[in-house]
């Protein structure tokens, strides 16, 4: 099994996500790995958390590493989907995927496509 890489995740966004989790009806094997990826993760207050990792209300530039194709969106709590024209919800396997990481980490994560592998190019 591939390692895991390294992910930091802000006190706000954890609350923000834990508490839409409450509110939420995903199913169980996602519900189990979003949970598993947000307890190892390090949390940091906002102040604290560098200006390269992929947060909520961020603008996350990232590569699909099996097509080469290069998106950038903005992650969002599920209920903020409707705030940015190019959102992507941290409930959306994508979204979950990129959550906490940061310039240069890549993820495989499993996505509606099978497993897909992530890298994060630029966070703004």
């Amino acid at each position: 099994m591939e390692t895991k890489p390294k992910i930091t995740i802000s006190t706000f966004d954890m609350t923000v996500i834990e508490n839409s989790l409450e509110e939420t009806r995903l199913p169980p094997e996602f519900l189990d790995e979003l949970e598993a990826e947000l307890a190892r993760a390090e949390v940091l207050e906002p102040a604290a958390v560098p200006e390269n990792v992929a947060c909520l209300n961020k603008q996350v530039t990232f590569k699909v590493l099996e097509t080469g194709k290069v998106f950038t969106k903005t992650l969002t709590a599920p209920e903020q989907v409707d705030k940015y024209d190019d959102s992507l919800s941290v409930f959306a396997p994508l979204g979950a995927a990129l959550i906490g990481l940061s310039v240069g980490q890549s993820i495989q994560w499993k996505t509606n496509r099978g497993l897909q592998s992530v890298e994060i190019i630029h966070v703004a």
